[in-house]
């Protein structure tokens, strides 16, 4: 089944944004949704959710730094 393509004015959603941000991270983000984000997206949600994801990517690291040497 397809979906039918969003109008322009259509924002994405909080999950798009957080998945679209997770893929990018990880280098596995697809060419549709790239295309998806750069025509529809705001880019100052996709810089703060990339901030985020990064300083809780950072903290993970960190808490299994400490649960193993600790």
């Amino acid at each position: 089944m397809q979906q039918k393509p969003q109008e322009k004015n259509d924002s994405i959603g909080f999950l798009a944004v957080a998945l679209s941000v997770m893929a990018a991270f990880f280098g596995v983000q697809s060419r549709q949704n790239k295309e998806r984000d750069f025509t529809q997206g705001n880019h100052k949600i996709f810089i703060i959710g990339g901030a985020i994801f990064t300083l809780l990517f950072i903290a993970t690291l960190f808490v299994i730094v400490q649960l193993v040497t600790g």
